[in-house]
């Protein structure tokens, strides 16, 4: 597919369009038939609609032109041809585009294709200026627009789903930014836009033909014909052209909006005709609103300006000048290495820059200057994400962490560890070994390099080592368990290390998604490195939760069940327990039973209601059960009906609760962990993320007459992490054969409810 074919196929339609003008004996004068959108710039897709509009000039007879225009339409029909048509005069086509910038924007592509041409020429010189003269009141309504569907839609070079057209850095983007070159107010790179502009309609040809219908968004079967129409190795490849074109025209329409916001900012006169240029570090000044070189530069004496240069654009928050960065690049010594002390400093202001370092970033990236700071950032480069919880490609997660890192350098004693770490928690992704294993020699290399000291290197390749760490204790291990702070301090050995891996654990969670760092994730990891910190300064932990034994209701002797809900939502506050972010805590009480654990997880499953964490101790012949769900108001009365209904057996929760196999989906996963606990056996369950889980990995357990003494549940993406903490009934932590029938059993038990 060739810009060559998509003229081919605009003759063809111009052909059939104007045979259907001529049948239908259109005038010469008063009346023309133009192409708009896609079709007006010669740009047709193999399945795209003809957009097209009879236009008649004042003073022409009503009923001689519209009765023309089913004369026309009638044989584009029957032809095949999708048609997008309608019928407008020359003043009612000019009031329709001061109603509506996307009209107006849109009417700049018209064309001459049957009839008049004067009245097709002066719909475009009329409507042309206007969009120069109304420029600045009609650009923040075309902003406002572009971002919504930006927020929308979402980024081509990240979506798992590209949408060639209408995601942010598509097709769409790339007309808009031809729309903001005609008002002569900003320009953009016309050679590099259009080549990016042909190179995504070329994607779009390839994605029609492998559809076999109009489509812009690729699904992942489109892949392997876009390779092979590309003239690309395998989808791998097709996958990283595609994204790193939407990369390239994202960038060139963040840069043309800013430029765009900077003159809108402007008065209309008194601009200087010359650049003003304001001296802001040496060698490096600012120019409307952009980072450029002072006068006095000499970059081939400077090896730091180019760090200098992207450190100040990023703290003020300012477009780096492409020309700019290109020049240092070219002109710029390397780094020496280990590199200067000036060089670490302004790589550090650079990251903790804030939300400024994006654009920048991108800069960098765009001009080549990347592969002179950090050689390794080709490893992640346009990288997907394994997992669903992620947003963005690795590389572009790498920067929103660094983003959300820089709010949290207040927090620790070394910002600099911090932000540097954060740029390279990710960079062993990629490999066939586990990321952080991988990533920790190649983070000591680059600290190095960098010119930290031995201990700081370390220190760095720790963090890249264990980013995971503090959040996998935290929601899979139980908190009360003196070896769940051990699991955490056998790796994090001091308070700076730790203060630094939980900023560090918030940020890239953060970045990931806002699942990722849920109120109630959040609430786990932050909890736990405050007891680690007190661990590590008094010697001992606090505990999370205090099993301390509480007033037990008179009929919960006589064999009722008493269930108290506490939960923001509710007005409620537990002078026992902190409030529950985004959910709620639920206590059961009731008489000890093996198999208790395994009723109550089916009233939450069958109310489709998500168990976080869940923990059990008795108090003499009583069983007390602390549930934090991730529902608010939830009604006691109707939860103890549900329960009475299952432990009478009423309601056979093993019936209801049979979880479906999805074709393609991965086989659970049991695994015991003997190590993480010294008083009873870890079983962790890792499945599909489905209700009834929970119930019948309990239930599994109580038919061998064991009892879970707390559960912690976890979603990763799809995935649910499920870890039990089990005990004998009379005793502690299982022998190894009861532990190895336990697993057997429960992994017995997932796979028969998971079975089709």
């Amino acid at each position: 597919m060739t810009a060559a074919d998509r003229a081919g196929r605009t003759e063809v339609a111009d052909s059939l369009c104007r045979g259907a003008y001529a049948g239908a004996a259109g005038p010469d004068a008063g009346v023309a038939l133009v192409a708009v959108g896609g079709y007006g710039r010669g740009e047709l897709a193999p399945y795209s609609d003809l957009d097209v509009v009879l236009v008649a000039d004042e003073g022409v007879d009503e009923e001689r032109w519209t009765a023309l225009a089913g004369q026309v339409w009638y044989p584009l029909w029957d032809s095949g041809a999708r048609l997008d048509h309608a019928v407008r005069t020359l003043p009612e086509m000019l009031t329709a585009a001061e109603g509506d910038v996307r009209v107006a924007s849109g009417l700049l592509d018209v064309r001459h294709v049957a009839g008049d041409h004067s009245v097709a020429l002066r719909l475009r010189t009329t409507t042309l200026a206007h969009w120069r003269r109304q420029a600045r009141q009609r650009l923040p309504e075309l902003r406002e627009l572009v971002r919504g569907r930006h927020r929308l839609v979402g980024e081509l070079a990240h979506l798992s789903l590209p949408d060639v057209k209408e995601a942010e850095g598509g097709l769409r983007d790339a007309t808009v930014l031809k729309s903001l070159t005609a008002t002569w107010l900003v320009d953009v790179p016309a050679a590099d836009l259009e080549r990016c502009r042909q190179q995504l309609l070329d994607v779009r040809d390839l994605l029609h033909e492998a559809a076999g219908r109009a489509s812009d968004r690729i699904a992942p079967e489109h892949w392997a014909p876009l390779a092979e129409g590309l003239g690309l190795p395998d989808e791998v490849a097709a996958q990283r052209y595609v994204r790193e074109v939407g990369r390239r025209v994202t960038h060139l329409s963040r840069l043309a909006w800013r430029r765009t916001d900077d003159v809108l900012r402007q008065p209309r006169a008194g601009r200087p005709r010359r650049p003003e240029l304001e001296r802001v570090a040496p060698g490096v000044a600012m120019s409307r609103g952009e980072i450029v070189l002072d006068r006095g530069a000499r970059p081939a004496q400077d090896p730091t300006l180019l760090l200098r240069a992207a450190a100040e654009a990023a703290e003020r928050d300012v477009v780096l000048a492409p020309p700019t960065a290109a020049r240092l690049v070219r002109e710029c010594p390397p780094l020496p290495e280990p590199w200067p002390e000036e060089a670490r400093r302004q790589l550090v202001r650079l990251l903790a820059a804030g939300p400024g370092l994006l654009p920048v970033w991108e800069t960098l990236e765009e001009t080549g200057a990347l592969v002179r700071i950090l050689p390794e950032w080709e490893r992640i480069r346009l990288l997907p994400h394994a997992s669903p919880i992620h947003r963005f490609t690795v590389d572009r997660h790498v920067v929103e962490t660094c983003v959300e890192a820089s709010a949290l350098i207040r927090d620790v004693a070394r910002p600099d560890v911090l932000v540097v770490a954060a740029l390279l928690h990710d960079i062993g992704k990629g490999d066939l070994t586990e990321h952080s294993v991988a990533g920790e020699p190649l983070a000591r290399g680059i600290a190095t390099r960098m010119g930290f000291a031995a201990d700081e290197s370390d220190l760095i390749a720790l963090l890249v080592r264990r980013h995971l760490l503090l959040a996998d204790i935290a929601t899979t291990r139980d908190p009360d368990d003196p070896a769940t702070i051990d699991a955490l301090l056998e790796h994090v050995g001091s308070l700076e290390a730790l203060a630094l891996l939980t900023a560090l654990a918030e940020a890239d969670a953060k970045a990931a998604s806002p699942k990722a760092w849920s109120s109630w994730r959040a609430g786990l990891v932050l909890d736990l490195s405050r007891r680690a910190r007190a661990a590590l300064e008094q010697g001992s932990a606090p505990p999370a939760f205090t099993v301390e034994e509480i007033p037990i209701p008179v009929g919960v002797v006589a064999g009722e069940i008493s269930i108290v809900v506490e939960g923001e939502a509710r007005g409620e506050r537990s002078d026992r327990h902190a409030p529950v972010p985004d959910g709620s805590r639920v206590t059961v009480v009731a008489l000890d039973r093996v198999g208790l654990l395994a009723d109550v997880a089916a009233v939450f499953a069958l109310r489709r209601v998500a168990v976080r964490a869940a923990r059990l101790w008795a108090q003499g012949d009583v069983a007390v059960s602390v549930w934090d769900v991730a529902e608010a108001g939830l009604d006691p009365r109707a939860l103890g009906d549900q329960l009475d209904a299952i432990t009478s057996r009423r309601v056979d929760p093993a019936a209801r609760l049979a979880v479906r196999h999805v074709a393609g989906e991965l086989d659970p996963a049991v695994v015991v962990r003997p190590e993480a606990s010294d008083h009873a056996t870890v079983i962790e369950v890792r499945a599909a993320d489905r209700p009834g889980v929970v119930y019948v990995v309990s239930a599994a357990l109580a038919a061998l007459d064991m009892t879970v003494r707390s559960a912690h549940i976890s979603t990763l993406g799809p995935q649910a992490v499920d870890v039990f903490y089990v005990q004998e009934v009379a005793a502690g932590a299982l022998s190894e054969t009861r532990a190895a029938e336990a697993a057997h059993a429960v992994r017995k038990a997932i796979s028969a409810s998971s079975a089709p």
